[in-house]
């Protein structure tokens, strides 16, 4: 990575970018091997407050025959309305580009409100069904709040909250560990419902380039709507009938060569690899379902023999395809 970093700032400063002055600034500068801990202090914030949030929830579990539904409720509102107190207090208000609190801690300070928000209405169906047997609206209902604290406030984090809570609220869990283990093949209808919701995040992020609207949240949304789509379509690949995978092999086809547009576009190493790995993993499905009807009894010596080549030959292809991604980014 140093040796990108050096080759982009040598090809800035021969095309006249950067001045000679400038140019050994930048080298002086990373000749200090400077480490900067803002990476590590804002994990430790966010570790801490789903260690706040978490200890909440076991105080409630431990002690829910002792301390009481309704202070239980009292102190969850209270730490609630303070949290927001304090964010709304030091926002800018909302804006279509991106806005920061002057202090990040308050970028933390709307992430637990927003978690003990969702903790807070779920504690109410659950207990005292507030919404009676409309169970969805106690799901529904958070992904509104966050949607709208995350648009708010410029948070990225609640905006993850938002559309997991979008997909929960349509039937289905849209973290790429919880996807693997939702019943697809049973039940059909969900892999469609996923694959649209993921085709709806990936047009949202074009309107929303359009009119210029938070246009940094686009690879949190993309992100998700690739997860969900892959795994979704790679589910109906394993399908029985001949026409129904080759249907969905040309649709992974077709997202894959989305995503992997998108990923240049906006220079994220992230989407380009999920989707060289989504793409290659469909590319085997697709292999597979090609030669399962094929009769190796006389040539089992030679399918043995080029299987490892194809594994090895793809971990290169792999290999090779990120450096180059690295290099054109970085130019």
């Amino acid at each position: 990575m140093s040796r990108i970093r050096e080759q982009s700032t040598q090809n800035l400063f021969e095309k006249n970018f950067i001045t000679k002055e400038q140019f050994e600034q930048i080298k002086e500068y990373r000749s200090l091997n400077i480490f900067s801990l803002h990476a590590e202090l804002k994990m430790l914030l966010y570790l801490s407050i789903l260690a706040f949030t978490s200890g909440i929830g076991i105080l409630i579990y431990e002690n829910i025959d002792t301390i009481g539904h309704i202070a239980i409720l009292s102190l969850l509102l209270i730490v609630i309305v303070v949290c927001f107190y304090f964010c709304f207090k030091n926002s800018k208000g909302f804006q279509k580009t991106e806005a920061v609190f002057e202090n990040p801690v308050l970028d933390y300070l709307v992430l637990t409100a927003n978690i003990l928000t969702c903790i807070f209405i779920g504690y109410l169906q659950f207990q005292y069904e507030l919404f009676g047997k409309h169970y969805g609206l106690a799901t529904l209902i958070p992904t509104i709040v966050s949607f709208f604290c995350a648009y708010y406030f410029d948070n990225k984090g609640v905006l993850s909250i938002a559309i997991t809570g979008l997909g929960a609220y349509i039937g289905f869990s849209v973290t790429p560990q919880d996807l693997l283990n939702n019943d697809f093949y049973s039940n059909q209808s969900l892999s469609y419902s996923a694959i649209i919701l993921g085709v709806l995040l990936a047009v949202w992020t074009i309107y929303s380039d359009r009119i210029n609207l938070k246009t940094h949240f686009k690879l949190v949304y993309l992100t998700f709507a690739l997860h969900i789509i892959s795994i979704a379509v790679l589910s109906n690949m394993t399908n029985e009938y001949y026409g129904f995978w080759l249907i969905f092999s040309a649709l992974l086809a077709g997202s894959s060569y989305y995503f992997y547009r998108i990923s240049y576009r906006v220079k994220a190493i992230s989407l380009y690899v999920f989707t060289i790995v989504y793409a290659y993993i469909g590319i085997s499905i697709f292999l597979f379902r090609i030669f399962e009807n094929v009769d190796f009894s006389d040539l089992w010596q030679l399918f043995i023999l080029l299987l490892p080549l194809y594994f090895i030959g793809s971990i290169v292809l792999f290999i090779k395809l990120i450096k180059n991604f690295n290099k054109e980014i970085a130019l």
